[in-house]
């Protein structure tokens, strides 16, 4: 299935029934009096978010969605039906944001999560609300609200343990189908990886998601390259694996520009814990890995990192990655530890 993780839709909900104007009119009964019943309520649009989905692809092939109206009033004080709610499911994880505004409506998180985002019109009274002892006959009769409409867009955010950083070739989608299930495509150019790609880890017992986020460029924030678009998956990754290519001519400029792009986008993301890997290590020899390696810690500690680690892996060969992972599982415990603390708090 195409990942789609983005998507601009006009929700329209119903009208409110128009109340009725009638008077009862029976046998021997000559002047009844109104009798016009309520208009029915307009249905509302509804957003569900469910587990079982995973990406935003049913709304790329439909754009408008209108729920029904309410049906009017009629006479014998009979109301109208109220339109039933039109019920949109989401994938856990999704943002929907109004348009013009650009307001955030809602943040879906929890599976069997439910929000109104645009009210259905309330119906018309009808004639039969306006009789008082100085109108005794009322013709009037109000008309059904009209619902609610916008444009809204929809933006997924993938949920994972651990994201998956580096500058665009830095072996991370090779990385990826080494440790998980993932087929994602894989080539000796940059931007090979054009969409989000999700994959389980098993490292000993354990088990993690990882989500490979495409590579990010110098100005990624500002929307350069394939832009801010996927830093967004970024927030909810718990812990972060940063891959460098060690056969990239400067190693701490690599690192310092995908660390300048989450600053960015937003603070935050440098707060998150972080494993930090030189790979592509079976390319160079022992001493080069070994210098590039002591660069590399000479900046972490100029940044104020207290005895910083960085690994040294093969995502071709698999050499050193079962280390990597395990470090990245513990960290995930840590996160995971936290946000359990959190939600009891």
């Amino acid at each position: 299935m195409q990942f789609i993780d983005e998507a601009r839709i006009h929700l329209k909900a119903g009208d409110g029934g128009n109340g009725a104007s009638s008077f009862r009119r029976e046998k021997f009964i000559p002047r009844g009096g109104p009798d016009g019943g309520d208009g029915g309520r307009g249905g509302s649009i509804v957003f569900e978010c469910v587990k079982d989905l995973n990406t935003l692809i049913d709304y790329r092939f439909q754009q408008n969605f209108i729920a029904k109206s309410g049906v009017k009033g009629h006479g014998a004080n009979r109301s109208g039906v109220s339109g039933p709610d039109m019920i949109l499911k989401v994938p856990v994880g999704t943002e929907i944001i109004c348009e013009e505004t650009g307001q955030v409506l809602a943040d879906l998180m929890n599976h069997g999560e439910r929000i109104v985002i645009a009210k259905g019109g309330r119906g018309g009274l009808g004639n039969a609300n306006f009789k008082s002892s100085t109108n005794r006959a009322p013709t009037y009769a109000q008309k059904g609200e009209p619902g609610e409409q916008m444009w809204a867009v929809l933006k997924l955010k993938l949920l994972s343990d651990a994201g998956l950083l580096g500058m665009p070739n830095a072996g991370k989608s090779t990385f990826l189908a080494a440790t998980t299930r993932a087929k994602p495509k894989i080539a000796d150019y940059p931007f090979t990886t054009l969409k989000p790609q999700l994959g389980v880890v098993y490292v000993d017992e354990y088990e993690f998601v990882l989500a490979d986020i495409p590579g990010l460029i110098k100005g990624a924030s500002d929307g350069r390259g394939l832009g801010d678009r996927f830093l967004k998956h970024v927030e909810r990754c718990g812990v972060l694996l940063h891959l460098i290519d060690a056969s990239s001519e400067n190693v701490v400029e690599n690192y310092s520009t995908i660390r300048e792009e989450l600053a960015g986008y937003s603070p935050e993301l440098l707060e998150k814990s972080e494993v930090i890997a030189l790979n592509k290590t079976d390319l160079l020899e022992a001493a080069e890995v070994k210098e590039k390696v002591a660069e590399l810690k000479a900046y972490l500690k100029k940044q104020g990192k207290k005895s910083p680690k960085v690994f040294t892996i093969s995502g071709a060969t698999t050499k050193g990655v079962t280390e990597v992972l395990r470090t990245l599982y513990n960290e995930i415990a840590k996160y995971r530890e936290q946000q359990n603390e959190q939600e009891q708090q």
